[in-house]
């Protein structure tokens, strides 16, 4: 593996200055530019954890945790961040509640097992097909990034910075969502997925897009 290429892998990639949607809707006093800070904040967070990694000749961490839970930070933290910018928004209080995020004052102490105002936001490596555990009515935000994972070969897998691919959102509906089967003896939780009618209602209410990944994600 090239020195050179790792040591660059490390910097995640900063946001195109271009990539922002003037148009798009967002609900609750939401701006774009709060959402270009919050994820500026992850770029930061992330560059600064993986310069301390690489001084204890440690893997980045996108290459050290497996993908779901990367992507898990990835939506945590952006998450916790979006509040610090938009003043009409909140995390749920509640621990595991639905939506994660909710307007201030909407609901008692702003907290919430399940409520029909918010944002839901989601972290995702794929371009589609974006996966919950419940199929319902309301505001979805999901961030897609590209980066290097656990399965990536070090010294075949070329090293790619982290990088944020675009960013979409929109209220969709419970039609918007097809459930995923199992089999009986598979373990793996039921989850549903975007559909096609739900993919086209967020991705035209665009929030950010990078120019086409060279990997061609």
């Amino acid at each position: 593996m090239p020195r050179d290429s790792e040591r660059a892998a490390r910097v995640p990639a900063p946001l195109e200055s271009g990539g922002f949607n003037g148009q798009v809707e967002l609900p609750y006093g939401l701006k774009s530019a709060d959402i270009r800070s919050a994820m500026n904040d992850f770029l930061s967070f992330l560059g600064f954890i993986n310069a301390a990694l690489s001084r204890k000749k440690i893997r980045r961490l996108e290459s050290l945790l497996m993908p779901a839970n990367f992507s898990s930070i990835v939506g945590e933290f952006m998450g916790a961040m979006i509040p610090k910018y938009c003043k009409g928004i909140v995390k749920n209080a509640y621990h595991n509640g639905h939506p994660d995020l909710v307007p201030v004052g909407c609901y008692d102490n702003n907290s919430c097992l399940h409520g029909e105002e918010g944002i839901e936001i989601k972290a995702s490596r794929h371009l589609s097909g974006w996966q919950g555990h419940n199929a319902e009515d309301g505001w979805l935000m999901v961030f897609v990034f590209e980066n290097n994972g656990p399965r990536d070969i070090p010294g075949i897998a070329p090293p790619i910075p982290f990088r944020f691919l675009k960013v979409v959102g929109a209220k969709i509906a419970k039609e918007d969502w097809s459930f995923s089967g199992r089999s009986e003896k598979s373990r793996r939780t039921i989850t549903a997925s975007v559909t096609r009618t739900g993919f086209e209602k967020m991705d035209a209410n665009w929030i950010y897009r990078a120019r086409k990944s060279p990997q061609g994600e």
